[in-house]
């Protein structure tokens, strides 16, 4: 089975990561934080990287739905979703799948459903972007 939580665009960097707020805005997330990494790798180390940002998604009424089922969630949260440049120079975006970082949770079925429904979400935000 395929991962629908990655994708290779055929479109440049800049686009991609212009693309990607208004597909998660389309199932209902807001970026709340973004982390330029090839930028703090090159002032904290002074070492060069790849492209690559680290987007941290949050769907509000689902993220409450989920904290009320378990307070511990809150480390799981945001939801996270890359985009960077692969060793090829393609665009990667990936997101965090929910119903795999939700499993240390337990056995509480409704925050597995929640996952899933997540999960369900940013596939198909991530299919938006071309």
């Amino acid at each position: 089975m395929p991962n629908e939580l990655r994708r290779v665009l055929d479109c440049g960097f800049d686009e991609a990561l212009a693309k990607v707020p208004s597909a998660l805005q389309s199932e209902g997330f807001g970026v709340l934080t973004e982390i330029d990494v090839q930028e703090t790798l090159r002032k904290k180390l002074g070492i060069e990287f790849r492209r690559y940002k680290i987007l941290g998604a949050c769907n509000p009424p689902l993220a409450h739905r989920a904290l009320q089922t378990e307070l511990e969630v809150g480390l799981l949260l945001p939801c996270n979703v890359v985009v960077y440049e692969d060793d090829a120079g393609k665009v990667v975006i990936s997101a965090v799948d929910p119903a795999q970082t939700l499993g240390v949770a337990g056995h509480n079925v409704e925050l597995a459903s929640l996952a899933r429904e997540v999960r369900e979400k940013l596939a198909r935000a991530l299919e938006q972007v071309r």
